[in-house]
């Protein structure tokens, strides 16, 4: 065999490689190719977890189930708000509503404060979104592209021009008022699911039918999407998030802190994503806009609350949050409402206890509500149906969520549960203070409807009122 003389300066450079060659690989786990992952992500408006897969049997969504098989779902996965509006700009700030003092409905994003698609743009980034907003003008100038056409995403991809891109799709469906006949195939009211705290009539049948129409419409644009990244060849290369802004648009359901108002669908697919994988570690939505900086290789910034969900993605199924919270705030009506939820037990924190629970008028003026009323009129609530309706309202709630899911049995006066209240109220006083969250006392805003008959006292929204000084 014919020998190799090596000079010197090879040498070097070989243990140069050895060396070093660690840390030439990119620091990203899931990164597979040179180009910097795409994001799309798709939120609903007012959708729970009716879904064919977290196990609606009746519900047509064969394009989210598509997702779920081909990625990630996972099974509790919270918002931060169970409000539009806080709970978008929380999602893209990576902060609490009340920290960006954002926590009311309609409130715009305030200058200083950044979504995490600032971050994206100084990466070369190419940013749009398209749909519903609900951020303000703050949160605009931080897109380079916006439309109100669901059809213009392949647009907006020929005009990334290569870049690699963060897209969020921000659906109106399924949000109230509901029309007949917006799918070819309707839902029957006879093939739907009616939890205990509505009434089980045609009239609520019928709502949640229609409810499911607009799921399985918004379902048929998705399709859409996936289509167009398959056609440019680009599904691989593209991390695809698939949640809800707040719970289902139903009486005890959206605008409160129980699970139905916060937990939220979460499916991720993209580039080395366990495929078919479900996980049942407890997660907040906070963590979304960490999780897409680091998979885009860049720092979370230090006043960014969340955790990054990487190392879930890459298997590590070990990680997860020891609690969750939310907030409820001003929508229509004024409530200042904290929770704390653990993998079995969740607490909230009222105030305003001498008001009724404040209703959402669009949820007012449901006929699964008109239904409620009726049954209120004539004495012939069911226990779990009197609950939204209860005057004082308890300032403590607590459940058990292994026993009792659908929180309809408060544990907060029983005895053998205060330890567990004990411990949870400290855990979330700390949050609160942590998070610069303010005391039922300040910021607080009238009433814009009736809190029972859902009736509008007022065609503007009412200003804030006793602020704190910053």
């Amino acid at each position: 065999m014919k020998s190799v003389k090596l000079n010197p300066h090879s040498i070097h450079v070989f243990f140069f490689v050895c060396l070093f060659f660690p840390y030439l690989i990119p620091a990203n786990p899931l990164k597979t190719d040179q180009k910097l992952p795409n994001f799309l992500i798709l939120i609903a408006d007012d959708a729970g977890l009716d879904f064919g897969c977290y196990g609606n049997s009746f519900i047509k969504t064969p394009n989210v189930d598509r997702l779920a098989r081909q990625g990630m779902m996972f099974e509790k996965a919270y918002l931060t708000s169970p409000q539009c509006s806080p709970s978008r700009i929380s999602i893209l700030t990576g902060k609490y509503p009340h920290t960006t003092r954002t926590e009311d409905l309609h409130t715009p994003l305030p200058e200083g404060e950044k979504f995490l698609t600032t971050f994206l743009r100084t990466a070369g980034y190419f940013t749009g979104h398209n749909g519903k907003t609900h951020w303000g003008p703050v949160g605009n100038s931080q897109f380079d592209w916006y439309s109100n056409q669901f059809e213009d995403f392949e647009k907006f991809i020929d005009e990334s021009k290569g870049k690699s891109f963060f897209f969020w799709t921000g659906f109106y469906d399924p949000h109230r008022i509901y029309q007949e006949n917006v799918i070819s195939i309707p839902h029957q009211p006879e093939n739907v699911s009616v939890r205990n705290h509505l009434v089980n009539d045609i009239r609520t049948r019928k709502d949640i039918a229609l409810y499911y129409d607009e799921i399985s419409r918004m379902d048929s644009v998705i399709g859409s999407y996936l289509r167009i990244l398959e056609n440019k060849k680009m599904l691989n290369n593209t991390y695809i998030v698939f949640l809800s802004d707040n719970g289902a648009p139903f009486p005890r359901e959206k605008g409160t802190l129980y699970d139905v108002g916060i937990q939220t669908p979460l499916i991720i697919s993209g580039p080395d994503v366990p495929v078919n994988e479900f996980y049942d570690g407890l997660t907040s939505v906070i963590d979304l806009a960490p999780t897409i900086l680091e998979l885009a290789q860049l720092e979370k910034p230090d006043d960014m609350t969340g955790l990054s969900w990487v190392p879930i993605l890459t298997g590590n199924f070990g990680f997860s949050h020891d609690y969750v919270f939310s907030e409820r705030n001003w929508h229509d009506c004024d409530e200042h409402m904290r929770s704390i939820r653990s993998n079995r037990y969740k607490l909230i924190l009222n105030a305003y206890t001498e008001k009724p629970h404040g209703t959402a008028a669009d949820l007012a003026n449901s006929p699964s509500w008109y239904s409620l009323l009726e049954k209120k009129k004539t004495n012939s609530l069911s226990d779990e149906q009197k609950l939204i309706f209860i005057v004082p309202r308890p300032s403590v709630e607590l459940y058990d969520l292994s026993n009792d899911p659908n929180e309809y049995i408060n544990l907060a006066l029983d005895p053998t549960y205060r330890s567990i209240a004990y411990d949870l109220l400290d855990v979330l006083q700390n949050w609160m203070n942590e998070t610069n969250d303010f005391p039922p006392t300040k910021r607080t805003r009238l009433d814009h409807t009736d809190r029972i008959t859902g009736i509008r006292y007022y065609n503007f929204i009412p200003e804030l009122d006793n602020d704190i000084e910053e």
